[in-house]
């Protein structure tokens, strides 16, 4: 197999995997030997066995931070601070985008950056979507409510006042409390539903301040 014909099968996907190349009449231990070489060769980017991006400038779409996460491991999806930055209810950048799955926990530094997934029970593993990134890319992420409460599960003390308040969230209104008490009260946690109960809380603290600040900022 040539170097084209990879440009040829894979075409403007921003991530593909050596199945995509192994279809039809062709030596799969020389295609993988192939891929070897482009690799070494900068003409490929290995994010971890299997998985592959083009390298510039032959890369059309360079993929998205989150498509990545999810293609890393599969049956994840984006959630902790990384979510919660993605909605903007804390202020930080986050330089390592989390993710959780039901495999054991794990974590990848790639060219792309690094990314860390964290375990959760197969009952835990709900409420998240399919959100559009743009440019034609698709990634599973954690609703705000779903992503608040990830991050107090496998955070040990997660649920205490100060450690959700050490988070800096902002923009609470946006959350849907009813959701989020009903995933806390689905998990059987007592832990989450504590936390649920005590970022509502903070909830309407928030709204209390803004409605105090422009109460004081009118005529």
């Amino acid at each position: 197999m040539r170097y084209r014909q990879v440009l040829e099968i894979v075409g403007d996907e921003p991530l593909f995997e050596t199945g995509l190349l192994l279809a039809g009449d062709v030596d799969p231990a020389n295609t993988r030997r192939q891929l070897s070489r482009w690799t070494a060769g900068g003409k490929l980017i290995q994010l971890r066995r299997g998985l592959y991006a083009l390298a510039p400038p032959y890369q059309k779409k360079k993929p998205h931070l989150f498509l990545v996460a999810n293609r890393l491991v599969g049956a994840s999806y984006v959630s902790c601070q990384s979510a919660l930055a993605y909605y903007g209810l804390i202020p930080e950048y986050v330089p390592t985008v989390t993710s959780v799955t039901t495999r054991r926990p794990n974590a990848y530094d790639t060219p792309f950056g690094r990314y860390a997934f964290g375990h959760l029970k197969r009952d835990l593993f709900f409420g998240y979507t399919y959100n559009a990134l743009g440019n034609g890319q698709h990634a599973f992420v954690a609703s705000p409510e779903k992503a608040l409460l990830d991050q107090a599960y496998l955070q040990p003390g997660g649920d205490a006042l100060p450690y959700l308040r050490g988070l800096r969230l902002q923009n609470l209104h946006q959350l849907d409390l009813q959701a989020l008490d009903s995933m806390a009260r689905r998990t059987g946690s007592p832990k989450l539903i504590r936390t649920a109960a005590r970022i509502a809380s903070m909830a309407d603290d928030e709204a209390e301040s803004e409605n105090e600040w422009l109460e004081g900022t009118g005529p």
